[in-house]
């Protein structure tokens, strides 16, 4: 979509003008105010003598007197004072509507001491360019600057002024930040004059901008220029889902959408029975799970001893009924045939199969432990069985030495000896073993 600020190219194709949505006939303006006066030729005699200036795009707009003989209208560049030099804004609204303007945000003319120069010419647009060119290296730089320093706080958004004199730092934090030094260390690297100013965190959001999870821009930097605070009572009041990461914006605060629609939440509840959480009947007990406020229905759950009962959609004059008979402990027989949707069936079929018997599983021989037996290894397999032969016995133990098993041969060839059994060179098998465990002990043990 191209206005009539946007250069077109040969195809006739426009191109944009390349202010991301910030253009200068105003129609895209950020935080933009409508002047509907300005385009009618009528002659006022009464010409209010102040007027709206909006800055880096309408990040930030204030009020300034003018003179007639200056000629200046809205949407034109103008210097303006300042503290110390001059800045470059855009008139953004005038005439009658900058009262209505000042009167919102409750400006008095009193406290309006800054005037409009001239409009701006070549050079101070130049000026201008240059120092938003400034802007974004300036930012990397103080956030590295700020981490040095081990100070809590966040630099959000960097403003050097029109005439490249002075730069405004934007930043956030929890509490109170001792910047003395940091100003110093900026005032050294930048070699400006430096001001620091705290903003909130949506303050951030507006001046930033962004996309909202609607698909829209953000509301707080397009056309939302007060806040009002938002609390989680604003989403029960509409049956939301308290989701922290679903109810929370840009910002990291609850959504200024909340609010919209709550007072037409509210007007709707007010013909909703109060205190209805619990029903009862007869022959069952119900509770409340779900309300759905513009059709008037109201969920409830019938409560067994086991499993779960049905959910029944009842009318809220239906309900108001109930509760009147239950405060004189009296209970209707039903709910009323005529009043109420069955959502859930009571008994509901499941099919499933009774897989006991089908399945049989192998039976598991235990073996007896022994030598010769491969003990499972710890990763759960088996370990294979690497021992050499008695061929290549001998050649390995030469070039590796002596090894466990060997070892063990050894010491039992030495005590079958002492003990003058026959069997010295040939290994036991388990059930030997375990006889030669249970067997009584020999003469020469005795004696010792």
């Amino acid at each position: 979509m191209g206005c009539s600020g946007c250069t077109i190219a040969g195809d006739g194709t426009p191109k944009g003008c390349g202010s991301k949505g910030h253009c200068t006939t105003g129609g895209c303006n950020k935080m933009n105010t409508y002047d509907w006066l300005s385009n009618m030729e009528l002659n006022d005699p009464t010409e209010y003598n102040m007027v709206e200036v909006s800055f880096k795009s309408g990040a930030r707009k204030e009020f300034f007197r003018t003179n007639p003989h200056v000629g200046a209208i809205t949407g034109d560049l103008v210097a303006l004072e300042a503290g110390n030099g001059y800045d470059i804004g855009r008139i953004s609204l005038s005439g009658e509507l900058v009262r209505l303007q000042m009167r919102k945000k409750r400006v008095s003319e009193d406290r309006v001491l800054g005037k409009i120069l001239r409009i701006a010419n070549n050079r101070d647009i130049e000026r201008l360019e240059e120092a938003r060119s400034r802007e974004k290296a300036a930012m990397i730089r103080g956030r590295a600057i700020a981490r040095t320093h081990d100070l809590d706080m966040k630099i959000g958004d960097v403003e050097f002024q029109g005439d490249n004199r002075k730069a405004t730092f934007y930043y956030t934090a929890e509490g109170r930040v001792d910047f003395r030094e940091l100003v110093r260390a900026y005032a050294n690297e930048f070699r400006v004059k430096i001001e620091m100013r705290q903003i909130g965190s949506r303050q951030e959001s507006a001046r930033i901008g962004g996309l909202g999870p609607c698909g829209r821009e953000l509301c707080c930097s397009t056309w939302l220029s007060d806040f009002k605070s938002v609390s989680t009572s604003a989403a029960r009041y509409q049956n939301l889902a308290i989701n922290q990461t679903k109810l929370s914006g840009q910002c990291g605060r609850l959504k200024c959408c909340l609010n919209y629609e709550l007072d037409s939440y509210l007007d709707a509840l007010e013909s909703f029975p109060r205190k209805a959480e619990k029903l009862r009947t007869a022959f069952h007990r119900y509770e409340l799970v779900k309300t759905d406020i513009f059709k008037g229905l109201m969920y409830y759950i019938q409560l067994l001893e086991k499993g779960r009962g049905p959910i029944i959609a009842i009318h809220k004059d239906r309900v108001k009924e109930i509760l009147q008979l239950n405060i004189k402990k009296e209970y209707p027989e039903e709910l009323g045939a005529s009043t109420y949707v069955l959502v859930a069936q009571e008994n509901d079929d499941l099919d499933y199969e009774d897989g006991t018997g089908q399945i049989e599983l192998p039976s598991i021989n235990k073996r007896k432990k022994g030598r010769n037996s491969r003990r499972p290894d710890r990763r759960g397999g088996r370990r294979q069985d690497n021992r050499p032969n008695k061929k290549h016995a001998q050649g390995e133990r030469k070039d590796k030495g002596p090894t466990s098993d060997s070892r063990s041969r050894e010491e039992s060839k030495t005590r079958s000896k002492k003990d003058g059994s026959r069997s010295g060179n040939k290994r036991f098998s388990n059930q030997n073993r375990n006889q030669k465990k249970n067997r009584p002990p020999k003469d020469d043990q005795k004696t010792s």
